[in-house]
């Protein structure tokens, strides 16, 4: 819900890890600045936010770094709370805010609306048998890992139906656009602006030098069922949820229904974020003469 100038003062819920270096501060400092701007429900990070509190708020101001807005956004996803990320964390690549940044732009945050972008997530489910063993949410990625003893798995692999490839690999990435500046950059994959509606397929390490990245619609299903695998193969969600893989599992990646909502900062660009913190595009160290 975003705010107009005359209606009531925007609610607000918290997320970030106290624990962490510099957080507790970011809040404090934050709180102390809000006290008259805004009503402060609660930090969910400690658990106390239950679902009446989420449905309540307007907007979520998360602290920390990507990790804890991934984590977040999880629990935001199904009430449609847009995140404003306060970068507390390294490379804070999705908390686009510093603190000074959120206390200068503060009012037309919670009253512009054109700010907010609406990001597609994906849903995994895990079953076996027809027995579910996993069902949930990924902002960034849906990642098959060989894990030990670290021999390459063999995973065959479907997009609505049809046979795609057996991805003889390390493994593979399903990714969000969203996602596509994280592992799926680091193992090769594309850059995708992060409004668009896709999924990136991108095989970790294939035993073929032509299994290249692909880029389907997001209203494919991809489907995986493996053929080979290790002892300690696994399905990882966002690098936070993990979950056995054994043989007779299927694990079926497609786009959900809710979306992951971020407010942007008006400063800068996702392309001015790219070159600020991955250096992307940047210009060749020329030799002065």
């Amino acid at each position: 819900m975003i705010m107009s100038e005359n209606s009531h003062k925007p609610r607000l819920i918290i997320f970030g890890d106290t624990r962490r270096n510099f957080v507790a501060e970011a809040i404090e400092d934050f709180t102390k600045f809000a006290a008259d701007k805004a009503e402060i429900l609660a930090n969910c990070f400690r658990g106390d936010c239950i679902d009446n509190v989420i449905k309540d708020a307007d907007f979520a101001v998360v602290f920390g770094g990507d990790g804890t807005i991934l984590s977040a956004a999880r629990d935001l996803s199904s009430r449609s709370v847009p995140v404003i990320g306060v970068n507390v964390g390294r490379l804070g690549f999705l908390a686009e805010f510093s603190v000074d940044d959120i206390k200068k732009l503060f009012g037309r945050l919670v009253t512009d609306p054109s700010l907010i972008e609406k990001r597609m997530m994906l849903k995994c489910t895990v079953a076996n048998k027809g027995k579910e063993k996993l069902s949930s949410t990924a902002i960034n990625e849906v990642v098959i890992n060989a894990g030990p003893d670290y021999k390459m798995v063999d995973l065959k692999m479907t997009v609505r139906g049809q046979g795609l490839a057996d991805c003889i690999s390390d493994g593979v990435i399903i990714s969000t656009p969203t996602g596509s500046t994280a592992y799926n950059l680091s193992a090769g994959g594309p850059i995708l602006s992060a409004n668009l509606s896709a999924i990136v397929i991108t095989p970790i390490c294939p035993h073929t030098l032509s299994f290249r990245p692909i880029v389907i619609s997001a209203d494919s299903k991809v489907e995986i069922i493996p053929q080979r695998i290790n002892k300690g193969t696994n399905v990882m969600l966002d690098g936070q949820i993990l979950s056995p893989l054994e043989i007779g599992d299927v694990v079926m990646v497609e786009k959900h229904n809710g979306t992951f909502q971020v407010v942007n900062n008006p400063l800068r660009t996702q392309w001015d974020t790219l070159a600020g913190k991955l250096n992307w595009a940047q210009k060749p160290k020329y030799k002065r003469k």
